[in-house]
């Protein structure tokens, strides 16, 4: 099981023995009467409304505070209601309550009376006194207090939404007096101000963490989503506008989160919109809806990614049917994905941050889709990370298990479900050392079983994302977060369909948090995201060109310029790790290397500059080299843990020994993270080609070992050369081995490592390249004394 839930409310027991303790419990017979106690709100503060039926049939309203454990006693009816909505302010003072007024039994003794069906009262209750009704319709009414900002009290009044079943919603102002002893009162309640916030609606979802309300409004063709944000100071904006190309026709007028109506029928409800608006927060707004299918056996859903200006729908063929299970989609809002989830059948977790490529969600069935607390589709989301079983009562927080994840991504068969599991491993989850280590063994088992994606590419690209990202606002727009560039696989009984959708539109002035979050999202859509983030490809070449003119340039003041950026970045490495490093690694000089790095840091930090100009140069110049600083530590991370795993104690080899089993697998891995770096033209840490070269003179055959070296796979370093040269002695095979490898050298690398092999062959070498240079300089002699003599001559 993937999803890892923990009650935090449960009405069994964390009601119902308060109430049996008061003698209240007498009534609750939940196999008879299910109804009898049951949640009817959650505030914004953490307070759980329920109500219950009395031992005379009354019916009771009370409270249960999650942060302190402890339930209330609110208010108490001396009939038997139905309760539809309730509220209670954030003092306690005030409780708004909506409830149909009559049972069907009473219904026929009430033909001939005109009375209203729904009854909504606002009542003082601190201390119990007046009732001030607000509402006697024949149309269902939901209530809601706003909330002021968390540690901020309102002691001068409340602000109260009605919304009701004749599609508007209207905000109360109740203003409230303190009178002796502590009482609080309503001020002049026969005339409380009010004013129309939204007409027309068909649909609407109150988000109460943020005090917001989405709304949809029915046009033509489509449908328009509107959100009206509440502001503390008791104004409020209609915020945003978006088009959704959803058909509300013949639909029934739905309420998310405005409460939880127990006497709801079912009819209407199957009815209704099956539609809910997620927020992250990194910006992201989702509009998640279920839609009908004509084809048994078929679910289709559809999200709204409003923030990057598309939408998906997905159409799942079920494994199994039966005619009894529900066949809506249930909704869940884990802030970096939203969870679509069916019992029995599925969970499909869509990555929110990401939602470009398929591969980054994650797609489960059978037992890793199966959540045991949740049976069937009665639940909501009213908080992130929340959800809230209606029918059973109880509220759970929501997080990814690390542990499941990991055993699915060990487990995993598709290419599609391993690049899920690892970039939500390494995205979403806070990195820790064990965690990393987990990965990095599961990476160096199936290098050879990844066919569409590089895994040592994944997770050092996505790692440093995860790593960088929080330093500055906006970054995340800018540097990579994979190395797809495009991904075209399936996911087996899954189809997905993608539309371009216009983006929403906001107005606003001067606002922070989550709406200049979701802005800054919109712009950079806007212009044209995917060429905003980091490329390699201007990298790739000028380091080609800077390799290929090495002696032309190397002592231009760019180039100068450049080492010094690979000096800043290893010193900049060296004041972090303190640990014991692999032996030669970042101990000796390599030139290629280091000029990638001083390139990398010259061209990421030009890319920073034209993007984040307002964080400043020396911000910017600080954030360039703790990414490329992190990107070698990454790289010496896995060749640390690689060596634990495979019991390597040593990094000085001797080498008149044939390496074991374990260097082998290391080479091996060794040899990706090289093609891993080749393919997205990142640096090596100084060393690693030493490295690589002395595993492979101690795991390789000769004939594959040069092979090695003539295609690139393998460089010469001097380190490692003038220990082979220095250590093995001339034995007829050894003999081979060094003459193969000097006849190899690059000239310059040559002179300097050939005087550690005292032998005849290399004497007869080194005499024979003296010989054919003195030739070349006697030539050149006499081709310009030809030449002066010609010019005499004329």
């Amino acid at each position: 099981m993937l999803l890892h839930l923990v009650a935090e409310f449960d009405l069994q027991r964390d009601v119902v023995p308060w109430l049996a303790a008061r003698g209240w419990a007498a009534a609750l017979d939940t196999s008879e009467n299910s109804s009898a106690l049951y949640v009817v709100n959650v505030e914004r503060n953490g307070k759980i409304i329920y109500t219950w039926k009395g031992n005379q049939r009354n019916t009771h309203i009370g409270l249960y505070d999650l942060q302190t454990k402890q339930n209330e006693h609110l208010y108490m009816f001396e009939r038997d209601l139905c309760i539809i909505s309730c509220s209670v302010n954030n003092e306690r003072t005030l409780l708004a309550v909506s409830f149909r007024q009559y049972t069907e039994e009473e219904r026929v003794s009430r033909l001939l009376q005109s009375v209203s069906k729904y009854l909504t009262l606002l009542i003082e209750i601190h201390p119990i006194n007046n009732v001030r009704v607000l509402k006697a319709v024949d149309s269902c009414v939901r209530v809601q207090f706003l909330y002021p900002v968390e540690g901020r009290n309102t002691t001068t009044g409340s602000r109260l939404l009605l919304i009701s079943e004749d599609k508007y919603v209207e905000q109360f102002e109740v203003p409230v007096v303190a009178e002796e002893e502590h009482k609080v009162v309503i001020q002049n309640p026969g005339q409380l101000p009010r004013a129309r916030v939204a007409d027309d609606l068909i649909w609407a979802q109150w988000d109460m963490m943020e005090q917001r309300l989405f709304y949809i409004v029915p046009k033509e063709s489509r449908s328009t989503l509107k959100c009206v944000q509440f502001y503390p100071d008791e104004n409020f904006n209609s915020i945003l506008e978006s088009h959704l190309d959803i058909s509300v026709n013949g639909t029934q007028f739905k309420l998310v989160n405005f409460g939880y109506n127990y006497c709801e029928d079912e009819d209407v409800a199957s009815k209704s919109l099956n539609l809910q608006v997620f927020t992250s927060k990194a910006g992201g707004l989702c509009a998640c809806c279920s839609l009908a299918s004509d084809i048994p056996g078929e679910i289709r859903y559809s999200v709204y990614f409003l923030h990057k200006g598309y939408n998906k729908t997905f159409t799942v063929s079920l494994e199994r049917t039966e005619s009894h299970q529900l066949k809506e989609v249930a909704f869940m809002n884990l802030d970096y994905y939203v969870a679509a989830y069916l019992p029995g059948q599925f969970l499909h977790l869509l990555n929110i941050q990401h939602p470009d490529l398929l591969c980054y969600s994650l797609f489960l069935t059978g037992e890793d889709a199966r959540i045991d607390m949740l049976h069937n589709c009665s639940i909501r989301s009213p908080l992130t990370s929340t959800v809230l079983d209606c029918h059973v009562g109880s509220m759970y927080a929501v997080s990814i298990s690390d542990s499941a994840l990991l055993q699915f991504l060990q487990k995993s068969k598709q290419d599609s479900e391993r690049l899920a599991a690892l970039h939500c491993a390494l995205l979403h989850f806070q990195h820790t050392e064990d965690l990393e280590m987990q990965i990095i063994w599961w990476i160096s088992e199936n290098l050879s079983t990844c066919h569409s994606f590089d895994p040592i590419q994944e997770f050092i690209i996505a790692s440093l994302y995860c790593r960088m990202c929080p330093e500055t606002h906006n970054l995340d727009k800018l540097l990579p977060y994979t190395s797809l560039l495009d991904w075209i696989g399936i996911i087996p009984g899954v189809t997905c369909a993608t539309d371009i959708i216009s983006l929403p539109v906001l107005e606003f002035q001067n606002s922070k948090g989550f709406w200049e979050k979701l802005n800054s999202n919109l712009e950079s859509v806007k212009y044209a995201e995917p060429h905003l983030h980091y490329h390699n490809n201007v990298l790739r070449r000028e380091w080609h060109n800077l390799s290929e003119e090495r002696e032309e340039r190397k002592t231009t003041a760019y180039l100068r310029n450049i080492f010094e950026n690979a000096k800043k970045v290893l010193s900049h490495l060296d004041t972090w790790d303190s640990e014991e490093r692999l032996v030669p690694l970042f101990q000796e000089e390599d030139y290629q290397q280091q000029l990638l790095m001083g390139l990398m840091v010259a061209q990421l930090k030009d890319h920073l500059m034209r993007h984040l100009q307002y964080v400043g140069k020396k911000k910017i110049d600080q954030i360039v080299l703790d990414y490329v600083a992190n990107l070698l530590n990454l790289i010496h991370r896995i060749m640390k843990e690689v060596w634990r795993r495979y019991e390597l104690h040593s990094c000085t080899f001797c080498f008149d020994e044939r390496g074991s089993a374990g260097e082998f697998a290391v080479f091996h891995i060794m040899s990706r993270i090289l093609e891993a770096a080749n393919g997205m033209c990142m640096p090596l840490p100084p060393g690693f080609h030493t490295l690589h070269l002395g595993l492979g003179v101690r795991c390789l055959p000769l004939h594959t070992l040069l092979h090695y070296i003539d295609t690139g796979v393998l460089h010469l370093t001097e380190t490692c050369v003038r220990k082979l040269l220095k250590d093995l002695d001339d034995t007829e095979e050894n003999e081979k081995l060094k003459f193969s490898i000097v006849m190899r050298l690059p000239e310059t690398l040559g002179q300097k490592v050939r005087q550690f092999w005292n032998h005849p062959i290399n004497a007869n070498f080194i005499a024979r390249k003296y010989v054919k240079l003195l030739l070349e300089k006697l030539e050149n002699t006499q081709v310009c004394i030809h030449m002066k003599n010609k010019t005499m001559l004329m």
